[in-house]
This record gives structure tokens, C-alpha cells and sequence, in this order.
């Protein structure tokens, strides 16, 4: 039996309609730029979003570090969250490669930066500082929806200043649809939180459902740029219609089933926050975090494991529900969480040791 992963969204499967989208890709060769079903991909999310043009990247990590190099040159500096996955989880790869420096601010607790941590870390015109030329945001930032009124306000901020600004949406979909008040108005919702912003990075994969592919969106000019940079970071890629055939299904048919994760999301919570001893945190969209002693934490993965569900072991776990868990696979994680934290003489023999 598959095991009931709450590892990452990132561990989807392409769906059965996914993979037949993939297989009748019409295809040709990117490099060139006429492979149709990438063209039909970055023109249509572009309209979608409200943008100029588009790039497709193989992910996200490599979206971003075209958009942060081609808004920043050698010995610039961007501003950026303390927790943000461009800063944190992405190799250093903006300091490595781009030779731009990073200039972490510590997040607010709702993942915002405080407009007074941007203003104090944006340098003079001095020839002792790196040049502050952009600010990054990420949303949702740990599975948080940043607040709009926040994010217009460091935007604006970063106008005042000259600085472009860049917005990592690895996981904007699910943003989008926390946000919008009905199905109907996801369209305008998807917009309003784009507003303002140079460049965004949207990822297909992750809850989407897409085996891989981000798209960057930005201007003209600023793609014609991250494309050369695409180019040196070894993202060209051939026929990848077939990867972007996948990514234009999910935006057509995964978006608005994102609400389903995080309704699972809030049914974990409450069915976790009942159990004697767990601390919870969340839901946030589609993740929920669980405060655990450290002592616990590999010894909750592997009774788990034996019951065919997958968590990353760690004091602050992350569980994050995605197209391929259900209500009752969160029912199933609950009752295990139930059974592991019970006295000891009440926990249930794990299936290995059932005859």
C-alpha cells in the first residue's frame, strides 16, 4: 500500500489526466523557443497574473536565482526574510553565483518584515556598503498568507527607495485561494496579491501536482535577461513541453481543489490539538506544525513508518497535506499520533507484529 506522506507537497504525483496531458504534448525545441505547449504555458500564466512575459525554469531554486540575478549585478545586495527559502534553503546560490549578497531581516510572526527592518538595512551611496537594490518577500511563507496591507506597504517602501522587489510564490496558489472570498472572485484575488511587485516565481509543483517546472514573470526586459541566465545555469532545456503540459493542467484543474488541502489541514489540527501533551501550531493553508521534545521526534517517524506514514523527524514537525492524502488518511495519521503519545501499556501493536 502507498504510505500516507506528510513530508512535503513537494512528493505528489502527476494524475492519471496529467500524464495523458503529458504524453499528447504537442513539442518542439525551447532552446530555439518553439516548443508550443511551453509558449501556450508562459503566455498564458502571464495573462493570468498580469504580466508582460514569462520563462519556464526546470524549478523553482533556479526561478529565483534568474529573477535575483537579473534584477541584481555583481556586488549588489538584496533584503530578504531570516526564514525566506531563497535566503535559508537555496544553497547560497544568489552568493555563490550571482555574486549578490544576501541581508537577512528577521520575519514578524506572520512572516511580514517590519517596515522599520527594511528601512534600517537599506545602505547609503557609499562605496563601503554593497549596493541594496532589491527586496524579496515570500507567500505563503510558511504556510502563512502575508498580510496585503503589509506587503503593499513594504512595496511602496521599496519604491521610495529605488529597489525592485521580487515575490518567491513557490506556494502563491494556496495564498490565492486562502485569500479569495468565493471561487469566483480567485481571478481578482490572484492579481491583487501581485500587485506591485517586478518579478514573481511560481511554482507548478508542490501542491499543484506537477512532477517539476517554475515560472518566472516579470517585464520584457527582465526576461529577455533571466533567460541568458537560464542559458549559464545549464535550464535549457529541450522538449520540456512535456514538463510544461503538466504545469498547464494543474493551473487549470488543481488550483481551486488547493482549498481541499487546507480543510485537511485544519482537520489534522483539530484532531492533533486533541491529543493530551501535543503542541500545535496552525493550520497555515496546508501545513501544521507540532512541537515535539527533541528525544521524541525519531522515535514518532519510525512507529509511524511501521504504519505507513512518512513525516520528516524533527522538534518543530511539519506535516503538510496535499492531493494525494484524503480525509481519512488524516483520520488514519491521527488515530497513529493518538496511539504513540498513549501510556505506553495502551499503545497498539504496529502492523509488523500482527499476525
Amino acid at each position: 500500500m502507498p504510505a500516507l506522506d506528510f513530508r512535503s507537497d513537494t512528493v505528489t504525483l502527476p494524475t492519471p489526466a496529467m500524464r495523458a496531458a503529458m504524453m499528447e504534448a504537442p513539442l518542439g525545441d525551447d532552446v530555439f523557443g518553439d516548443d508550443p505547449t511551453v509558449i501556450a504555458l508562459q503566455d498564458s500564466l502571464a495573462a493570468r497574473l498580469g504580466f508582460a512575459a514569462a520563462l519556464f525554469c526546470p524549478t523553482g531554486t533556479q526561478s529565483n536565482l534568474c529573477a535575483l540575478m537579473a534584477h541584481c549585478g555583481r556586488g549588489d545586495e538584496y533584503l530578504v526574510g531570516q526564514d525566506a527559502h531563497t535566503y535559508k534553503y537555496e544553497g547560497g546560490g544568489a552568493a555563490v553565483l550571482g555574486s549578490i549578497q544576501p541581508q537577512p531581516l528577521e520575519n514578524a510572526p506572520d512572516g511580514s518584515l517590519p517596515l522599520d527592518k527594511i528601512a534600517a538595512a537599506i545602505k547609503p551611496d557609499d562605496p563601503h556598503f554593497a549596493r541594496t537594490r532589491l527586496l524579496a518577500l515570500e507567500n505563503t511563507i510558511g504556510g502563512k498568507v502575508l498580510p496585503p496591507d503589509s506587503v503593499q506597504a513594504a512595496l511602496a517602501l521599496a519604491r521610495h527607495h529605488g529597489l525592485a522587489t521580487h515575490l518567491d510564490g513557490a506556494r502563491f496558489f494556496n495564498a490565492a485561494v486562502a485569500s479569495a472570498p468565493t471561487p469566483a472572485s480567485l481571478p481578482a484575488t490572484e492579481r491583487r496579491l501581485l500587485e506591485n511587485f517586478d518579478s514573481v516565481s511560481i511554482c507548478l509543483s508542490k501542491a499543484l501536482g506537477a512532477p517539476a517546472g517554475s515560472v518566472l514573470l516579470g517585464s520584457t526586459d527582465l526576461i529577455r535577461r533571466a533567460l541568458r541566465i537560464r542559458k549559464m545555469l545549464g535550464g535549457g532545456l529541450r522538449q520540456s513541453g512535456i514538463l510544461a503540459a503538466a504545469g498547464l493542467h494543474a493551473l487549470q484543474h488543481h488550483v481551486l481543489r488547493l482549498a481541499d488541502d487546507h480543510h485537511h489541514a485544519s482537520l489534522l489540527a483539530q484532531l492533533l490539538r486533541a491529543i493530551p501533551g501535543l503542541t500545535v501550531d496552525g493550520p497555515h493553508t496546508n501545513m501544521v506544525f507540532v512541537s515535539l521534545p527533541p528525544d521524541q521526534a525519531a522515535p514518532l517517524a519510525a512507529f509511524l513508518k511501521q504504519r505507513h506514514i512518512l513525516i520528516a523527524p524533527s522538534p518543530r514537525l511539519r506535516l503538510v497535506t496535499h492531493l494525494g492524502l484524503d480525509a481519512p488518511a488524516i483520520q488514519e495519521t491521527a488515530a497513529a499520533f493518538a496511539a504513540f503519545f498513549a501510556p505506553s501499556s495502551a499503545r497498539a501493536p504496529s502492523p509488523s507484529t500482527l499476525a
